[in-house]
C-alpha cells in the first residue's frame, strides 16, 4: 500500500444499522468449568480504589493441559450494578503491552452506568510484565548510540545485522523452553482459560492496536463465548506481520509529513519556516548532523527516529517534539532534544520485556523472509518513498529473520458466527492504516465500523472524542451498533516545552498506557 487509504469514509460506510440482541445478563459457566476459581485480593491505588488483583495458572502448552504451568497476572474493577453483563477483558496492544493498568483506566473512563455493568479485567499476556515467566532477551539492546538505521554502507548494515542476530540468539539461550509457546494463538487460548476461571459463559473484550488481532483470533477460536467485541485501531489480519510492517512504514512517513506541515503552519512559534518541504529538509539535515555528532552523546540518527516516532501515534506530542526540533535547528541548543529523547525515545530497562514479547509473538505468529536479500530489497524500495521510519522499523523487526522457532500459519479470522462487533478507526492512523479496518470489517460478518474522519491518532476511543466515546458506550450498554463517522478532534496548539501535553490534545492518559510500536 503506497499511502494510508484516504477515501472519504462516508462513501465507504453503509447506512444500515447492525441488528443485534439487546443487552442482558451473562449466565455463569457450568460448575465444571470453574475448577480454577480465582482468588481476588485488594490492590487499590489512590486513582483506582476498588482495584483487585489475582493470578491464574495456565498450561505452557495448551495441547498438554497437565504439563508445565505458567501464571498470568490479572486486575479487576468489579461491577457494581445489580445486574451484570459479565467480564470485560481489556488489552492495550503490543504485542508485549501490559494490560493490568488498563482495567482501572477503562472502568473510570466509561460512563458510570456502563462500567457498573461489567467486571473490567486487565491481564498481562503470557511472558509479559508480572506474568511468569517474563521474557527479557537482551538487556541494553536499545542502548544509545546505535548504528545509523539507514545502512548507507556495508559496515553499517553489518553492525545492525550483528545486533539483531545477537538478540535472537540471546532470546533462544535464555528462553528456549518458552519461545515455542509465545504467540497470538497461545494468548487467545489463555483468554479462554481465563473465561472458564471467571465462571462466565461469555466474555466481552475491548482491544486496542495489536489487541484487535488478539481479540479477533479469540473470537475465531471461540465465537460462542463472545458477548461484546470492541476493536480500536485495527490490525490488517491479511498482512500479519511482514506486510503489515511495510504498510506501516509508508503510513508513518505520511504522518510525519503531517507533523512537519503542522510545524510549518506555526512558523511564528517555531521559526523553522512556513513551507512544509523546507521544514522537512531541515529535519533531515538535523538527522544528518546527529549521525555525525550525537546530541549529548545519546541522540544519534536512530535515536532521533525513536524520539519522533511517537508523534505518529499521538499528535498531543507534537508541541514538545517541535520545541525540541526548533531548539536544535534554530538555537543550536541540543538539551531539549536530549530531554525529548529521554521522554519519548529512550527504552527503560523494564521495556526490554515488552520488546522481547513483541519479537517472540510476531516472529512465531507467521512466516518472515529468511533471506536477508529480500529484506534489503523491500526496505530500500520502501525507503525510497518513505524514508522516515522504514529502516528503523526494519531493524526493530529483523530478529525475525534469524528467529529460532519455526513460524506458525496465521489463522483466517473470517467469522460469521459472532454477535456484531464494533470497530473504530482513524482514517490517517499510521500504526494500523485504515485499509486494515476495512479488511477486518469484511471478515467479521455483521460488524459495524465507526470512522474518525481526518484523525491520525492510534487508539481513539476513550481519549476525548465524545462522538466516538458515545458510540462505544451505547454498544456496551445494548450490543447495538451502526456504521458511523465522527469528526476528528482539533489539532493541538503550540505549547511551551515546559508543559507536558497541551490540554487541547486530549487522550494523554490513554496513550501513556498504550505505549508505542503496538
Amino acid at each position: 500500500m503506497l499511502h494510508p487509504l484516504k477515501k472519504r469514509a462516508t462513501v465507504l460506510l453503509s447506512i444500515a444499522t447492525v441488528a443485534t440482541a439487546l443487552a442482558g445478563p451473562v449466565a455463569a459457566a457450568p460448575a465444571a468449568e470453574r475448577a480454577a476459581a480465582l482468588r481476588w485480593t485488594g490492590c487499590a491505588t489512590p486513582r483506582y480504589p476498588t482495584l483487585q488483583c489475582a493470578s491464574l495458572k495456565v498450561p505452557l502448552d495448551h495441547s498438554r493441559p497437565a504439563g508445565r504451568q505458567i501464571s498470568l497476572a490479572l486486575t479487576r474493577v468489579p461491577h457494581t450494578a445489580a445486574t451484570s453483563q459479565g467480564p470485560l477483558l481489556v488489552n492495550p496492544g503490543g504485542p508485549g503491552g501490559s494490560g493490568r493498568s488498563l482495567a482501572g483506566f477503562i472502568a473510570s473512563a466509561l460512563p458510570k452506568d456502563v462500567a457498573a455493568q461489567y467486571d473490567v479485567i486487565g491481564f498481562d499476556p503470557r511472558g509479559v510484565g508480572k506474568s511468569e515467566p517474563a521474557l527479557d532477551c537482551a538487556a541494553g539492546h536499545f542502548a544509545p548510540v546505535r548504528p545509523d538505521s539507514v545502512p548507507v554502507d556495508e559496515a553499517t548494515e553489518r553492525a545492525n545485522l550483528d545486533r539483531v542476530r545477537a538478540f535472537a540468539e540471546s532470546c533462544q539461550a535464555k528462553h528456549a523452553d518458552v519461545l515455542p509457546h509465545i504467540g497470538t494463538v497461545a494468548a487467545a487460548q489463555d483468554i479462554e482459560a481465563l473465561r472458564a476461571a471467571l465462571g462466565a459463559e461469555r466474555i466481552s473484550y475491548f482491544g486496542y492496536s495489536y489487541g484487535t488481532y488478539l481479540g479477533a483470533v479469540y473470537a475465531k477460536l471461540h465465537p460462542g463465548r463472545v458477548h461484546r467485541l470492541v476493536l480500536d485501531s485495527v490490525v490488517d489480519p491479511g498482512g500479519v506481520w511482514y506486510e503489515d510492517n511495510l504498510a506501516q512504514d509508508q503510513a508513518f512517513d505520511t504522518r510525519h509529513k503531517a507533523f512537519l506541515a503542522w510545524v510549518a503552519a506555526h512558523d511564528s512559534v517555531y521559526g523553522l519556516g512556513s513551507d512544509p518541504a523546507a521544514v522537512e529538509e531541515r529535519w533531515y539535515a538535523m538527522r544528518g548532523a546527529l549521525r555525525e555528532t550525537p546530541a549529548g552523546g545519546k541522540v544519534g540518527a536512530a535515536e532521533l527516529e525513536d524520539t519522533f516516532m511517537p508523534g505518529g501515534y499521538f499528535n498531543g506530542y507534537w508541541p514538545n517534539l517541535a520545541e525540541a526540533f526548533a531548539a536544535y535547528a534554530v538555537k543550536q541548543d541540543p538539551k531539549p532534544l536530549v530531554a525529548a529523547y529521554e521522554r519519548f525515545g529512550a527504552v527503560e530497562p523494564s521495556a526490554g520485556n515488552g520488546y522481547s514479547v513483541y519479537t517472540a509473538v510476531q516472529c512465531r505468529d507467521s512466516a518472515w523472509p529468511r533471506d536477508w536479500n529480500q529484506w534489503r530489497a523491500d526496505m530500500w524500495r520502501t525507503h525510497a518513498k518513505a524514508p522516515f521510519m522504514t529502516w528503523n522499523n526494519a531493524w526493530y523487526n529483523a530478529p525475525c529473520a534469524f528467529w529460532p522457532t519455526e513460524p506458525l500459519q496465521a489463522p483466517d479470522v473470517t467469522n460469521a458466527d459472532l454477535p456484531p462487533a464494533l470497530l473504530l478507526q482513524a482514517t490517517e492512523d499510521a500504526a494500523t492504516p485504515f485499509a486494515g479496518a476495512l479488511s477486518m470489517r469484511d471478515k467479521l460478518k455483521g460488524s459495524a465500523l465507526v470512522v474518525e474522519e481526518g484523525g491520525g491518532n492510534h487508539g481513539i476511543a476513550l481519549s476525548g472524542n465524545k462522538c466516538l466515546d458515545d458510540k462505544v458506550s451505547a454498544y456496551l450498554r445494548t450490543g447495538q451498533a451502526a456504521d458511523a463517522t465522527c469528526a476528528a478532534q482539533a489539532a493541538p496548539k503550540p505549547a511551551a516545552a515546559t508543559r507536558a501535553v497541551p490540554p487541547s490534545a486530549g487522550g494523554a492518559a490513554l496513550h501513556g498506557l498504550l505505549g508505542f510500536r503496538g
